[in-house]
């Protein structure tokens, strides 16, 4: 495994598209998608670009987290370690940014009222020369604690996280990629959920060993029990809920997709979407998919895991799956988008006032494919909100901010991301050394 100012209408991508907001939420006044934003200057220079499969363009991520009080993080990486910038809760620098020394990866953040806690990676001694996935806490400026999740004794690695780390007030629940360094999975890739206490004890749960080159996580925090979670698994070959379930032989399936290196999920958690919850217990998540003309257990998988998927589509679309509980699927897969000659990447969903949910992602035109990656001619940033039954509550929007990395759901319904302010080309691979910037968007959506 090697691993978004003024609003203009656009057509719906497709027929069917254009017939489901016809008949689904017209008559209700669409409100207007318009994101407002400030800049933030950095002390060091952000490398925003990474190279994903294929030297593909991935947005090297950063994550946003509001704390209980309302005011904000920015967690992002630097030559000298992971920067974490305070903010107002009107998205302004508050402070000098804390700087994690020796961490090399934003794997997820959460913000505190006296500091934050990040999941990234460190320095380790082990096999393969790798760094070790770890839960860095940080209270009043000074590190209070420093939790390594991988190591020799458990026989793994992280050399990449593709994480997410959540809270639950109790607890910390870090979802990441290992790779197995000894014992009965040396060599191989999978995922691990570990739980931390709030002074960074190692807790009972999660599984050290789950889904297979897992390309793409969500996580979400529960009061009790275990954490739900989502992953892509390529031997399974699809998106699956993995809560409480290690090495998944019988996770629930959300959809099925050819998951080869690559074609699903993505580098980043940004190309899988989130997992959102409802108040009623329903979870919704949003991916970028490939679907399936047909799937079938691989006859050359003597273990009857292996399934062998083949995709409805040389191009990812902008898909949407709700859960009606931590494990049930409820009814059929969406499909926002329908372009087949168009590619669709960053999807992201988030809650959005009442009953309703932000949909977006970024469209290339012209897209050529080959071997998971592709290049096309940037056409926008979308949003469409939809509400909890997949009906179009608008139409498509685009906008001029990106919507990119971790984005933040404050107390008012707010959302608050950051995103580097420069125009997104996808016309070519990253073959060099990614450019950099010194200043941050901090974009706003209020319901």
């Amino acid at each position: 495994m090697a691993r978004k100012p003024v609003i203009a209408g656009i057509a719906a991508a497709g027929a069917l598209v254009g017939a489901w907001y016809a008949t689904a939420g017209a008559a209700t006044p669409a409100p207007k998608l318009t994101p407002t934003s400030t800049s933030v200057t950095l002390p060091a220079k952000f490398r925003y670009l990474s190279a994903g499969y294929n030297n593909s363009r991935e947005w090297t991520r950063t994550a946003t987290a509001v704390a209980p009080n309302g005011s904000l993080r920015v967690a992002w990486p630097a030559a000298d370690g992971i920067h974490v910038t305070p903010l107002t809760s009107a998205g302004k620098r508050s402070g000098t940014d804390t700087v994690v020394k020796g961490a090399k990866e934003v794997g997820g953040l959460v913000a505190h009222n006296d500091g934050f806690a990040l999941l990234t990676r460190v320095a380790d001694t082990n096999k393969w020369k790798e760094t070790a996935a770890a839960i860095i806490r940080y209270t009043n400026g000074k590190q209070s604690f420093r939790t390594k999740l991988t190591g020799t004794a458990s026989h793994d690695t992280a050399p990449l996280l593709d994480g997410q780390l959540t809270w639950n007030g109790k607890k910390y629940g870090a979802y990441f990629v290992v790779h197995g360094a000894g014992g009965f999975a040396d060599g191989h890739f999978g995922d691990k959920l570990s739980y931390v206490g709030p002074r960074g004890a190692k807790l009972s749960g999660g599984w050290s060993w789950g889904c297979s080159h897992n390309e793409g996580i969500a996580l979400h925090a529960e009061a009790t029990g275990a954490f739900t979670s989502l992953c892509f698994d390529d031997w399974r070959s699809g998106l699956f809920v993995s809560t409480g379930i290690g090495a998944p032989d019988n996770a629930p399936v959300v959809q099925r997709e050819q998951c080869w290196a690559g074609y699903c999920g993505g580098t980043f958690p940004g190309r899988t979407g989130d997992l959102v919850r409802s108040s009623s217990g329903r979870y919704a998540t949003a991916f970028a998919s490939r679907g399936a003309a047909s799937a079938k257990k691989n006859p050359d998988d003597s273990s009857g895991r292996g399934w062998t998927v083949k995709p409805n589509t040389s191009t990812h679309q902008v898909a949407v799956a709700f859960l009606k509980n931590r494990s049930t699927k409820a009814g059929k897969t969406i499909y926002l988008t329908s372009a087949k000659g168009t590619e669709h990447v960053n999807v992201r969903v988030a809650p959005y006032g009442k009953n309703r949910l932000l949909l977006s992602w970024e469209s290339l035109k012209n897209a050529k494919c080959a071997s998971g990656a592709c290049t096309g001619t940037f056409t926008g940033t979308h949003l469409r909100l939809i509400d909890w039954n997949g009906k179009f509550q608008s139409a498509d929007s685009v906008v001029g901010t990106r919507i990119t990395g971790d984005i933040a759901v404050q107390k008012d319904g707010t959302l608050t991301w950051a995103s580097v302010p420069v125009t997104p080309s996808y016309a070519t691979p990253l073959t060099g050394a990614s450019p950099t910037t010194k200043t941050l968007k901090i974009a706003r959506l209020t319901p």
